[in-house]
């Protein structure tokens, strides 16, 4: 196999990845987090947004690790490191913090304190805390897909 054929493979594992992730994320902000808030009973809320989100959380995982690698072989590949340091190419950067976020909060942030905090919060004011997450969760899916409009212009030669 050539290389050109790993850098094709290692690309559309890229982008199957940002879907399942993003798409996920999106899901859990338009879907999940809005039905749950209409729910009566703030214990059965809670509960089933940690049962549901959990299930999501370890796709979410496999897929950012995922992602992360797909991405470093590319630039490696392509040896476009330095377009870390070309202005035109700021989709890039807003790609890489959009990953490192998820990674950090997924992987570090949420097992140390997140997800005891957010319980915690959803005890004393369930409807406060399900505002804040899904507030939260907006911002990162609103980053998410303007990182992914202005990746894909930029990948073609569309500069803003």
């Amino acid at each position: 196999m050539s290389s050109f054929d790993q850098f094709v493979i290692a690309r559309a594992l890229h982008i199957i990845a940002v879907v399942l992730w993003i798409g996920g994320v999106a899901f859990v902000t338009t879907v999940l987090i809005p039905s749950l808030r209409t729910l009566d009973n703030d214990e059965n809320r809670l509960q089933l947004f940690e049962r549901l989100e959990g299930r999501f959380a370890l796709q979410a995982k496999v897929t950012t690790v995922l992602t992360g690698l797909s991405g470093l072989w590319m630039l490696d590949y392509l040896n476009a490191w330095s377009r870390y340091l070309d202005p035109q190419f700021w989709w890039l950067h807003l790609m890489t913090a959009i990953w490192f976020i998820f990674t950090l909060v997924l992987f570090v942030l949420e097992p140390l304190f997140l997800h005891k905090l957010f319980h915690r919060l959803a005890k004393q004011d369930s409807a406060v805390a399900f505002q804040r997450i899904q507030t939260m969760h907006i911002i990162l899916l609103s980053l998410s897909l303007l990182a992914i409009a202005a990746a894909m212009a930029g990948s073609h030669g569309i500069t803003f």
